[in-house]
């Protein structure tokens, strides 16, 4: 069966990503240098299918340790980039940090593809890159106008995609697919791998289950006089199982197609926003504990609302994020459970 390098596989998205590859017959080789992950996780993904992924330690910006990657395993056909710094308050803190790690991995990554003629390349990219969609491009389709980034990590995403869509229209080998998602949540349903927050977390569903667990006294929500039904914040919250199984159609349709663009671009959701308060209130429905929380003021940098048209990648990837809210949400709560030892 054919090979894929995922690098950033032991993060969150790329842990979950690789079981699904390997459940369908696909040889995975993760590069990750563990700056945001844990080697553990490779024993969770030896739970769930039976056995390890290939595993390299090296930083994706290391041009001769990826090459060395390359060489031994001259059977990569396709890669999926995931990693990359994603915090978006510590981007705005250490730019440079981001713009290095971020734009730097990418390019040599890039550079080493070309050098061992591996032509598949699928990007891990954000609905960041929309902002504040107006009124007229809500739900938002990949039709929608790019906005200037309200961060560095944001705009790392969006000169990413530049930088791949530059490279192929030189390079007529190289064939790319960018997945715009829109806000993962859960864990695998076996519990053996889910988000792992280093400190303090980044997402709302890590502070809900953290919360939960009694870490955390309340929950902080951010504005309740947002132009929304309740006031608060709505995002398109999408299963990370869900959107890990785009990744593989993306890499299927990228090795068999008859016929496809050489750069494509869909986006990841389920179509539906939900509330920061509508989550609170179907998570406590899910599993039976309530969540204490406090209004407080709004958040810099905060996007109204925003969700998904993916009508696009339903219809060309076959693909859709179907798994009901509350089996997602009991899905975080068991993992938080498991990792905090609560019975």
């Amino acid at each position: 069966m054919s090979r894929i390098l995922v690098t950033g596989g032991t993060g969150y998205i790329g842990s979950h990503t690789t079981v699904e590859l390997m459940q369908q017959g696909y040889d995975v080789t993760i590069v990750d240098n563990l700056s945001n992950s844990s080697i553990d996780v490779l024993d969770g993904i030896e739970a769930i299918v039976g056995k390890k992924p290939d595993f390299a330690n090296i930083d994706c910006g290391n041009h001769v340790d990826l090459d060395n990657v390359f060489k031994q395993y001259p059977d990569i056909v396709g890669v999926i980039h995931f990693a990359a710094s994603k915090a978006v308050g510590e981007s705005v803190e250490k730019p440079l940090l981001y713009y290095r790690n971020n734009l730097g991995s990418l390019i040599t990554l890039l550079e080493v593809m070309k050098v061992h003629q591996v032509q598949n390349l699928v990007f891990s990219s954000s609905c960041t890159v929309y902002g504040q969609p107006d009124a007229a491009h809500l739900p938002v389709d990949e039709t929608a106008p790019i906005q200037k980034a309200l961060s560095p990590y944001g705009n790392t995403k969006q000169i990413n995609e530049e930088i791949i869509c530059d490279e192929a229209h030189t390079d007529k080998d190289l064939h790319a697919t960018i997945l715009r998602y829109f806000n993962p949540i859960g864990a695998h349903p076996s519990a053996q791998i889910g988000e792992l927050p280093n400190g303090v977390p980044q997402n709302l569903l890590p502070f809900i289950t953290q919360t939960a667990a009694g870490m955390r006294p309340e929950l902080k929500v951010f504005g309740n006089d947002y132009n929304t039904p309740d006031g608060s914040c709505i995002r398109d919250y999408i299963y990370v199982v869900d959107l890990a199984k785009a990744h593989v159609k993306a890499i299927d349709r990228m090795l068999h197609a008859k016929k496809r663009d050489q750069v494509e671009v869909f986006n990841l959701g389920t179509g539906t926003g939900l509330s920061v308060l509508t989550l609170i209130h179907e998570f406590e429905a899910a599993t039976g504990v309530k969540i204490p929380y406090t209004i407080v003021g709004r958040r810099e940098g905060d996007i109204e609302q925003v969700w998904a048209a993916p009508k696009k990648a339903n219809e060309v990837l076959g693909w859709k994020a179907d798994t009901p809210i509350r089996e997602v949400l009991a899905s975080a709560w068991n993992w938080e459970k498991k990792i905090r030892n609560i019975k």
